[in-house]
């Protein structure tokens, strides 16, 4: 089955929805909330489709931009987890098989990467 998209429906959408470049807190609640509701329903129109993939491409924008949610490195991930879990450099040795080791990461030799996370 070949669907066949719509252009004047298309517009009618955009122009319902404004979607534009979102430059707010405020618009990006607004486009994730139109997004969630495309979402639920089962089946998409080649036009609706369509804004819905405009709207994410717009807020991963929006968000890349504004939130940073991979800005902190593996060592401060590591750091983390372990006062999150109370955990001493101790605790790492049976982990990681030696002291050394846990002191070489500690001290940031060799430099931890994210390879396998």
């Amino acid at each position: 089955m070949t669907f066949i998209f719509n252009s004047d429906i298309y517009s009618e959408l955009l122009s319902q929805h404004q979607s534009r470049i979102i430059k707010t807190k405020e618009e990006n609640e607004k486009f994730l909330e139109t997004v969630e509701e495309l979402l639920s329903r089962s089946n998409l129109t080649p036009e609706e489709d369509a804004l819905l993939e405009l709207l994410v491409k717009l807020i991963e924008d929006f968000e890349d931009k504004h939130y940073q949610l991979n800005s902190s490195t593996p060592y401060s991930r590591l750091l983390h987890l372990m006062e999150a879990r109370s955990l001493e450099q101790a605790d790492l040795v049976e982990i990681l098989g030696s002291s050394e080791i846990v002191t070489k990461i500690m001290n940031s030799e060799p430099e931890i990467t994210n390879v396998g996370w």
